[in-house]
């Protein structure tokens, strides 16, 4: 049995953590007000960029995870979450003379500055200019700085359960399907994103950085014409959209959902792992039977 830490214990912290507890792990969760935190996971309050609540963290811990989420799309919001955040929970760790096996560290595919459809790994360039991407990987390089073994994790786009805003949007007939190149997304249902994280903490000699993306980089426009079909609705129109300024970061509010890349997630699978969705059409179709 090992004893987790997950830092900024979100949706996908309390679903890692539910999963960790079931397969007999022990398990705390970090956050602010830990009280809506599901059974199976202690509650551990605290403020990852107050130092002073971080000085009672459980002893003895073999593994960590960082998966905490900026609370708002702004510069301070980012470099909180992703800078500052991990600054002190590694200084905590380091105080109390931790000696955890495993880091993990929740990062994001919006590192990477491409987006004109190129293909992108592990090895490719991580120049975004974005105020997130910058944070985002300080972060990564806070932790792989650490005295202890530490993996980043690069998410895609993330949905399942109330992450349905696609969704919501073809229902609702304000979706718009871009013109012009195909504009590719990469996704991950969140659930995989828990199952990833936990195959990472097991994985022996994992490498220190994953994709974690589904099998699938879809453009955006074929992935709002099938949900269209799926509810029964017309399909949404065609909206033109101005070209991308040069330098711009995929980070700009008005270009996130600009931003064009195709995902690799082949060091993930070589690793052994196996999506329950390996399709956004397997994903949103499970969340549309839930609907029902």
């Amino acid at each position: 049995m090992a004893r987790i830490l997950i830092a900024g214990c979100g949706d996908v912290g309390a679903t890692l953590g539910q999963d960790l507890n079931s397969a007999g792990h022990e398990v705390w969760g970090l956050k602010r007000h830990p009280a809506d935190l599901p059974p199976g996971i202690r509650p551990l309050a605290a403020d990852l960029t107050d130092p002073a609540t971080l000085n009672a963290l459980p002893p003895d811990l073999d593994a960590v995870v960082y998966s905490a989420a900026a609370t708002g799309f702004s510069e301070a919001a980012y470099q909180a979450a992703y800078v500052t955040g991990v600054h002190n929970l590694l200084e905590a760790l380091r105080e109390a003379g931790q000696q955890p096996h495993q880091m993990l560290f929740a990062s994001s595919t919006s590192v990477y500055a491409q987006h004109q459809g190129e293909w992108v790994d592990e090895d490719s360039p991580a120049e975004a200019e974005s105020f997130s991407g910058r944070c985002i990987r300080v972060g990564e390089r806070l932790m792989w700085d650490s005295p202890w073994p530490a993996v980043a994790v690069r998410f895609g786009g993330i949905y399942g359960p109330g992450r349905t805003r696609l969704i919501d949007s073809v229902r609702a007939g304000t979706a718009a399907r871009p013109a012009g190149p195909p504009l590719y997304t990469n996704r991950i249902h969140r659930d995989d994103c828990a199952r990833v994280l936990e195959h990472l903490l097991f994985l022996l000699g994992p490498a220190p950085l994953y994709l974690a993306v589904d099998d699938d980089p879809a453009p955006l426009g074929e992935v709002l014409s099938w949900l269209a079909t799926q509810l029964g609705v017309p399909e949404p129109p065609l909206a033109a959209h101005p070209p991308l300024k040069p330098g711009a970061g995929i980070g700009d509010p008005a270009l996130r959902m600009r931003a064009s890349k195709r995902c690799r997630n082949a060091r993930l699978r070589a690793s052994g792992f196996q999506f329950r969705y390996p399709s956004y059409r397997d994903g949103y179709a499970a969340l549309l039977r839930l609907a029902d």
